[in-house]
């Protein structure tokens, strides 16, 4: 991919906690494709996610979305620049109904792509609950929501921290429909995900995570039918996501 070509490019990215670099000359760049980010804990996706969207000051290198750079912005300059975070843990609130959550956005979605309607047309299981209050839905049905909240953003970019966390295979299964139909109309996902399996149905590249570079890309199902590499760049054994 030219730099012309790259929707987000991450150059030599350093970052960390005070004097601990924990990414360290990080590199990638993507399209509007999606794009998986997998590695064994502690490599430092949560940090990657972290330093993209503004919650952790780079200590060098560049991020940048459609030649602009955000690295140095706030986290409210990032989403305004046009990425939006579906963070680990959903962080939902949990007295607010659906319909509140969605609310928030609702004037900034209006005449856009994604608004409230849409994000139900997406999720219809939202809209069957979108009275409910976020500490009365399902794992899953929070997901949803954060996911909905983050469109309603329309960002070009959206990055996804660990979205298969805790969730049954059929929620799962919602969830790469959804970053497939996200692609199609034009929507860049960047999925960091524990979750192997889940990653390559959602991404037909998978960046490796090693000790805070990207040492590996694949493609399609090749890593899931290598058991030899995922022993290799992530220590799991013959079934993916199996502990070796």
């Amino acid at each position: 991919m030219t730099r012309d070509d790259a929707l987000l490019e991450v150059r030599d990215l350093r970052s960390g906690y005070g004097a601990s670099l924990v990414l360290d000359g990080l590199s990638f760049s993507m399209g509007v494709e999606a794009v998986a980010v997998v590695g064994r804990n502690g490599m430092g996706k949560t940090t990657l996610c972290d330093t993209l969207v503004g919650f952790l000051p780079a200590a060098g290198g560049e991020v940048r979305l459609a030649g602009r750079r955000l690295d140095g912005m706030a986290p409210e300059a990032v989403a305004r620049a046009g990425l939006a975070y579906v963070p680990q843990g959903r962080r939902l609130f949990p007295s607010l109904t659906v319909d509140e959550h969605l609310a928030m956005l609702a004037r900034r979605a209006r005449g856009r792509r994604w608004t409230t309607d849409s994000v139900y047309e997406l999720f219809p299981r939202l809209a069957q609950r979108r009275h409910h209050g976020g500490a009365a839905l399902s794992g899953g049905e929070q997901q949803m929501l954060a996911v909905g909240r983050a469109l309603m953003l329309n960002a070009p970019l959206v990055v996804m921290d660990e979205p298969s966390e805790g969730l049954a295979p059929t929620i799962v299964d919602v969830l790469v429909d959804a970053v497939h139909h996200l692609v199609a109309e034009g929507v860049a996902v960047l999925v960091v995900e524990q979750n192997l399996r889940a990653a390559v149905r959602m991404a037909d590249r998978q960046l490796v995570m090693v000790s805070g570079r990207i040492e590996a890309e694949f493609a399609g199902d090749e890593l899931l039918d290598r058991p030899d590499l995922q022993h290799r760049f992530l220590g799991v054994g013959a079934t993916a996501g199996e502990p070796a």
